[in-house]
């Protein structure tokens, strides 16, 4: 720019970094910063002019509604198939005597003993679990973060190298496509890591939308998604080759012991030690290639996943369970895993989010993930607008008598006058022995400490009116429950 100009540019820039000045007509919204301003001297290959044209941005400070060909809106169909895929470890889980399930098209183990002892193992040594069905996909390139900073709902772009967060793909209407983790390896390389039932989906939508082949904002129908110098790789494929990578998770208080108990030399073991909630590192450990991850899914302060190439995914389980089972290791299946994460307070897709109620990120409690001062990015005007007009929110309980019978989803859940005012989402048992679920209900009702009724298992059919009810004949009753806190406390 002309150098009379720059103090007025310089000042604008800083203050919008600062968050100083109004800049949209949304007061949300604010630029990613501090970031420092400085006049240097313009390369010699600087272009003296601007394209401000390019009506294919999906957002700029002053945009104004465009009009032009609009790009299609998502969809998806879920293909049907009955062969089941298998992970690298599927011989070890049946030497293990593993109870063998079908699960998200995968051949999984639900459990080797019993999902109570394996709940239990996990609450009070460490568990190890096979989730390498899961997709792992590696985005990467000079637009890596600003094209997650696109497509996820969380802020990408405050993720240091080494740290990693929870986040959601939303479609153009706030429709949760999946709940996922990123975890950043290098300054242009990020893990992505996705359920195993959506895994083809995501991968289709990341695709699209890199591609220009979809909607991205219904106010600017033409747009493409920030950041096209990037490129997507699915870790699970084979031709990633020596790059393929796969998760196993070690969760549990003795995981780090267990862990570290493979050998490593004194630089690793001080970078694992120092691993704080959520944070990475690149790793060799007992040998393994690994990427070290203090994260999970069953609610474990001290827990790990584990990401190593599929071929060498067994040879890390025998390790682990050699130098673990003297410290209390087990193996744990589907069941456990399901049961700890619901003891936990944590959303499983189709439960929690999404599925056949279409329940969005805040509808399932995790509202604070999507990070709406973000200028931009795919479906926030929408949850804007669902946020505005929600009704409910999920919420944990736990039934105040043991020995009653299991809830399951989609039973009613009622006021202590009969009124319904909500459905149970998922139920488990808990490390007391209780049966604990979570429950999507009215907002008004959620108060900790109230007393709610489930009708577990109620019939289709309404059975006789009160009034014809006869000596020895058995209706049934619900049950009650208290409303606890959405997550487990310290």
């Amino acid at each position: 720019m002309p150098s009379e100009h720059f103090g007025v540019a310089a000042t604008w820039l800083r203050d919008l970094s600062d968050g100083y000045i109004r800049f949209d007509p949304d007061l949300l919204k604010k630029i990613p910063g501090p970031v420092i301003v400085k006049e240097t001297e313009p390369p010699a290959s600087h272009a003296t002019t601007v394209d401000a044209g390019d009506s294919r941005k999906p957002y700029y400070i002053g945009i104004s509604p465009a009009s032009g060909e609009a790009l299609p809106k998502f969809a998806w169909e879920e293909k049907e198939t009955a062969e089941l895929r298998r992970t690298s470890l599927y011989e070890t889980h049946k030497q293990a005597g593993a109870k063998l399930i079908p699960f998200a098209g995968w051949e999984m183990p639900v459990w080797y003993t019993s999902v109570g002892e394996e709940h239990q193992a996990t609450r009070q040594a460490a568990g190890l679990f096979d989730v390498s069905h899961m997709g792992v996909y590696q985005c990467e390139g000079p637009d890596a973060p600003v094209f997650l900073d696109s497509v996820c709902a969380n802020d990408m772009a405050s993720l240091a190298v080494g740290e990693s967060c929870y986040t959601h793909f939303l479609d153009v209407d706030a429709n949760v496509i999946d709940d996922l983790l990123v975890y950043r390896r290098s300054a242009d390389k990020y893990l992505v890591v996705v359920n195993a039932s959506n895994d083809d989906k995501n991968w289709a939508w990341l695709n699209a939308v890199l591609n220009g082949k979809v909607m991205v904002d219904p106010n600017v129908p033409q747009a493409r998604a920030f950041g096209r110098n990037v490129i997507l790789r699915n870790l699970r494929d084979p031709q990633a080759g020596v790059e393929m990578r796969v998760d196993i998770a070690l969760q549990g208080p003795k995981s780090r012991d267990i862990l570290l108990a493979l050998g490593c030399d004194a630089a690793t073991r001080q970078r694992i030690m120092r691993l704080k909630r959520t944070n990475l590192t690149e790793a060799v450990v007992g040998g393994f290639d690994l990427v070290v991850s203090r994260t999970g899914y069953t609610g474990e302060k001290m827990a790990f996943e584990l990401f190593i190439h599929p071929d060498q995914a067994p040879a890390l389980w025998a390790k682990l369970m050699e130098v673990g089972a003297p410290m209390g290791l087990k193996p744990c299946g589907l069941g456990a895993r399901d049961s700890l994460r619901t003891e936990a307070g944590l959303p499983l897709y189709g439960h929690e989010m999404g599925g056949e109620k279409n329940l969005g990120v805040a509808e399932a409690g995790f509202g604070y993930y999507v990070k709406t001062y973000k200028p931009w990015f795919i479906g926030r005007d929408a949850f804007l607008r669902r946020e505005a007009a929600r009704k409910g929110e999920v919420i944990r309980f736990r039934f105040e008598e043991k020995g009653v019978r299991m809830a399951h989803s989609g039973d009613p859940v009622m006021d202590k006058k009969g009124k319904v005012i909500g459905y149970v989402t998922s139920c488990a048992i808990d490390s007391d022995g209780y049966l604990t679920g979570q429950a999507f209900i009215d907002l008004k009702y959620d108060e900790e400490g109230a007393t709610i009724l489930i009708y577990q298992g109620a019939a289709d059919k309404p059975g006789k009116a009160p009034a014809q009810l006869a000596s020895g004949d058995r209706v049934t009753l619900p049950s009650s429950a208290i409303i606890i806190s959405r997550f487990p406390k310290p």
